[in-house]
């Protein structure tokens, strides 16, 4: 379990990685709209494009900011209790953010395989909108995976506690 552990945080690194890039492009293609825009120039799609590049932040950078626990998470009452009580409950939100991000990662795949099939594409650039829903669908699957092994870590920790 520990080299898919591995595996998990050295994909999610790299997505987070591609993350950042989307947030430097979205950086660059907003000020360069700007500038232009003073010139009277804007540029077309700008508005689509950081939309666009929004979902590749968002969705790649999920499994990363689980994995360095960057999420809020409010212990008050939690940290009172037992640890083993406090690694069944760890364990428990696990799984039940797992579940919720695998229904995620199934229904983005299906809605993106609806659009691409459909030939949805977005209104000023005419790009294609499904890979973009893919994207989601990635993110979320890697954190359903990366809370599924810290589901059983946490369940294998409460049982030996």
């Amino acid at each position: 379990m520990m080299r898919l552990y591995k595996g998990i945080a050295q994909l999610s690194r790299a997505l987070n990685t591609l993350a950042g890039g989307a947030i430097v492009a979205m950086m660059l293609l907003t000020c360069a709209d700007v500038v232009l825009r003073l010139l009277r120039q804007p540029i077309p799609g700008t508005y689509e494009m950081v939309g666009f590049l929004g979902t590749v932040v968002a969705a790649f950078a999920l499994a990363y900011t689980s994995l360095e626990k960057g999420h809020i998470a409010v212990e008050i009452l939690v940290e009172r209790l037992p640890h083993r009580v406090q690694t069944v409950i760890e364990a428990a939100t696990a799984l039940i953010g797992a579940a919720l991000f695998w229904l995620l990662c199934w229904q983005s795949g299906l809605y993106a395989a609806e659009l691409r099939h459909s030939g949805e594409v977005s209104v000023t650039l005419t790009m294609p909108i499904y890979p973009f829903i893919y994207g989601i669908a990635v993110g979320s699957g890697l954190l359903g995976l990366l809370l599924t092994v810290e589901s059983l870590r946490s369940a294998i920790r409460a049982v030996k506690a």
